[in-house]
């Protein structure tokens, strides 16, 4: 029997971690169609244009593709307005709302979670201090968040089974919607980066630059070390990261998947200062060849190996950070092994384990 699948994501707004596994679902699952809140084509990439994308009734409003945010209070409605009554199999990937369709009895809904909502729940306090809006906005947002909160709580019910993204993220899942999950991490094309022999003289960052990735503790670290330092991405914090960087530290803004796989396989090592709840930028790099000094903490604990495949700092500190990479020493490190390393979270591997996890879901419900 071939089931009939149908696949759900948070929102098509911008690129990043979540996308790349809702891409993967679509070429295990290449006639799905795609439930989403919101589809932006300019800030998607060309292959989203030719698959069925079929977005909530939120797309109609003026603006809402680009200013989402202001449209929360009305996503669980729009969550629960898609009719899924023809699919055997839902598989929403979420770390938001996603995980609230309503789906039939007979339906299995799978839920890939990226994370539990994490303004709701992990960063409810500090997502609100960090909002660009002015007090008024602040002071009405717990009001919201709490409402939002019990209707997120009483969604997670709806799952039939979840797959978490890390054990970070499985603890999460427990802890706030008392739900037992099994992990899956997220796919990595190891196979879109390659080992170089002309290692350069820089170290690398990149990924949005939003607060919760720390990279001010990169740039003040290399303000002081004044040693080369490449950032790829754009995101919100970029102007005030620009306007406090001296000269040997050098934004790149978004750059093509090419040169992002020549800016890691050359890199003398990638830095990675945030707590993720997974993080596939290390595994690139990794995949590249070329070590990784983390945060000790999240995905990361998950992902690289110390002494193998790069070091650890033990606190977000750029004290920390820059101390590491005073007494970090490259040479010590195989490439080889490093990408041998990071093939065993290779994209395939991923898709193999998905499509028998929905086949094993399929059967016990059945």
């Amino acid at each position: 029997m071939s089931l009939k699948i149908a696949l759900v994501h948070d929102h098509l707004a911008q690129e990043g971690g979540a996308e790349k596994v809702l891409r993967a679902f679509h070429e295990i699952y290449p006639e799905a169609p795609i439930f989403t809140l919101l589809y932006n084509p300019q800030t998607m990439g060309e292959d989203f244009k030719k698959k069925d994308v079929r977005p909530s009734f939120l797309q109609n409003i003026p603006g809402a593709k680009n200013h989402y945010q202001w449209l929360l209070p009305l996503m669980p409605a729009a969550t629960e307005s898609y009719d899924l009554s023809d699919f055997d199999v839902v598989l929403s990937s979420s770390s938001a709302l996603a995980k609230g369709v309503i789906t039939q009895p007979e339906t299995v809904h799978i839920c890939y979670c990226h994370t539990p909502t994490r303004y709701l729940w992990s960063d409810a306090h500090s997502y609100i201090k960090e909002l660009p809006y002015n007090q008024l906005v602040k002071k009405a947002m717990p009001i919201i968040l709490n409402r939002l909160r019990t209707w997120d709580r009483l969604a997670a019910e709806r799952v039939d089974k979840f797959i978490a993204n890390s054990a970070t993220v499985q603890q999460r899942i427990k802890k706030y919607y008392g739900k037992s999950s099994d992990i899956i991490h997220p796919p990595v094309e190891t196979k879109k980066f390659k080992i170089s022999n002309n290692i350069g003289n820089y170290y690398l960052a990149g990924g949005r630059v939003v607060p919760y990735k720390r990279f001010d503790l990169i740039v003040q670290a290399f303000n002081r070390l004044g040693i080369p330092l490449k950032i790829f991405g754009e995101g919100r914090e970029l102007d005030k990261l620009k306007s406090i960087s001296k000269k040997n530290i050098k934004f790149l803004g978004n750059v093509s998947d090419e040169e992002k796989a020549e800016l890691y396989s050359n890199c003398i090592a990638y830095l990675h200062p945030q707590e993720e709840d997974f993080g596939i930028t290390p595994l690139e790099a990794m995949a590249s060849g070329r070590p990784v000094i983390a945060y000790g903490a999240g995905g990361a604990l998950e992902t690289v190996a110390p002494g193998l495949t790069g070091e650890f700092f033990d606190e977000q500190l750029w004290e920390e950070l820059g101390d590491k990479i005073i007494r970090f020493k490259p040479e010590n490190y195989d490439p080889q092994q490093i990408k041998n390393h990071a093939e065993q979270f290779d994209i395939d591997n991923f898709k193999g384990k998905i499509k028998s996890y929905i086949n094993e879901a399929w059967q016990e419900h059945n």
